[in-house]
């Protein structure tokens, strides 16, 4: 039973496919069919594949695009830092330039050669004893103890003890400080003494009719031969006659900024005496003929003469 079945089955699809066969010789309906769905079918499998390729190309061309912009970041940024580095060294050495400019600006005569000096250490302590800064020259190069230093605002103090190569100098605020100066406008003498860190600098010895105000410059009288003339050293805060003396109470600035100096201008004496400045000739009289008992005896004579 099973046996013909299958014989019976298989006669049926003998038959059919013969004649599927001569349908599709004839017509060409079947391989139009399948080429149609295996072109579907194809379709359908490589699409996806394609897609999932451009999508895994794009993300891979994205990563080492990515990964250039990185490296272009990371260069550009050290390019950056090395141009801000040299910004800044550029503004540092236009800033000493300046400093160095106005130095060169301070009214010196042959008896002063000035010398330029960095400041290695600033001022140390609070203390009175340490009101002092140290220098990058010596004995030898020019710092001898009692050499003048100034600043482009004005004097800043001196030499106090030398090595060969290098020095420490005391502000003019240190107690032991004393320096000859004039008021700028009224031309009177005293003596500026300093009084300590974070005090003002006391003028002494300066006679009560002076006509100085304050607010008037004090500048070195050069008359104890220790600091050239005209320098700059302080301004007048306060002033009022003294007493318990013949003198005045002043109270002063010093100019120079000593906390933000950086470098400086040592005075060298060069050994060459200063001419004397020319005494003004005295002024002609105008007015009608002296009387004889007012002339001088070179005067009575010059007149003999030219009546002979």
């Amino acid at each position: 039973m099973n046996f013909r079945h299958a014989l019976i089955t298989t006669g049926l699809l003998l038959v059919l496919f013969l004649a599927l066969y001569t349908l599709n010789r004839t017509t060409g309906v079947l391989d139009r069919v399948t080429t149609n769905i295996g072109l579907e079918v194809t379709g359908v499998v490589l699409n996806p594949v394609r897609q999932l390729e451009a999508t895994v190309a794009d993300l891979w061309n994205g990563y080492i695009d990515l990964v250039h912009v990185r490296e272009e970041n990371v260069a550009l940024q050290k390019r950056i830092q090395v141009l801000e580095a040299q910004v800044l060294a550029q503004s540092e050495d236009m800033a000493e330039l300046r400093r160095l400019r106005e130095l060169l600006k301070m009214p010196l005569d042959v008896s002063w050669t000035p010398l330029g000096a960095r400041i290695l250490a600033g001022r140390i302590g609070p203390n009175s004893q340490l009101e002092s800064f140290t220098i990058n020259r010596g004995y030898t190069t020019g710092a001898a103890p009692g050499t003048p230093i100034v600043t482009n605002q004005g004097l800043i103090g001196k030499v106090l003890r030398a090595a060969p190569h290098t020095a420490t100098a005391i502000l003019l605020t240190h107690p032991t400080s004393r320096i000859a100066i004039f008021t700028q406008k009224s031309r009177t003498p005293g003596i500026l003494t300093g009084l300590g860190p974070n005090r003002p600098m006391e003028v002494r010895y300066m006679d009560k009719a002076t006509k100085a105000e304050p607010g008037e410059l004090l500048v070195t009288s050069g008359l104890d031969g220790k600091y050239p003339k005209g320098i700059p050293v302080a301004r007048i805060l306060s002033m009022r006659p003294s007493s318990s003396s013949e003198f005045m109470t002043i109270l002063a600035e010093p100019l120079a900024d000593m906390s933000h100096t950086e470098e400086v201008l040592l005075l060298e004496p060069t050994g060459i005496v200063r001419p004397p400045e020319p005494a003004s000739p005295a002024p002609a009289f105008v007015g009608p003929p002296l009387p004889d008992f007012l002339k001088t005896r070179d005067e009575k004579e010059g007149a003999e003469k030219s009546t002979r």
